[in-house]
């Protein structure tokens, strides 16, 4: 009868929000995630509070990011990384979205500075790959760092720097990123 119908009417709606949530957290899983950025390692390329679309395709197929890439990564670098955690962080970020707090303050923006096998240096203000100084036009200001002799990047990673050098936790004081914590890299800003 009549309270058969509204049921199934009931069931239908939960089943069809089901099915969305589910695509939603597919989609934020592989493919793409908005997200936000926290403080002012990036600066001047990105500001705290900025929103960014992040495609997860290259997390998914572990692929390598191209130099000067800006990414999201997993700072927690000596922390081994599995699928719960990709399952977890879009329903964090979707909250985090609305409500800052709930930021995982170890998901951190980055650029791509150097690939496995490359030498990188850090003097006079500059970085230099293989012997190359970087032509950087989106740093904030001369970098402060040096450092005696070159750094080798270990098979497996990537070397990652915020723009603003100066004010940026990054893979000089973290290490090397293996590319599994590269979480995606941003495709989007708004």
């Amino acid at each position: 009868g009549l309270m058969n119908h509204f049921w199934k009417e009931v069931w239908d709606w939960v089943y069809s929000i089901i099915v969305a949530l589910a695509l939603a957290m597919l989609i934020h899983i592989f493919i793409f995630v908005p997200t936000r950025v926290a403080g002012e390692s990036m600066v001047p390329t990105l500001h705290n509070g900025q929103y960014l679309l992040v495609s997860k395709i290259s997390h998914v197929l572990r692929e390598l990011p191209d130099y000067g890439q800006i990414v999201i990564i997993d700072s927690r670098t000596q922390r081994p990384r599995d699928w719960g955690d990709d399952f977890a962080e879009p329903a964090y970020n979707y909250m985090s979205l609305v409500d800052s707090s709930y930021a995982a303050n170890y998901i951190w923006v980055k650029r791509v500075i150097g690939h496995p096998g490359d030498r990188l240096g850090f003097r006079d203000g500059h970085v230099y790959r293989n012997g190359r100084a970087l032509n950087e036009p989106y740093i904030n200001e001369p970098m402060k760092f040096n450092l005696d002799g070159e750094f080798i990047v270990p098979e497996g990673t990537v070397f990652v720097m915020g723009d603003n050098r100066n004010h940026s936790s990054d893979s000089r004081y973290i290490g090397p990123v293996p590319i599994g914590h590269v979480l995606g890299n941003v495709v989007y800003e708004f």
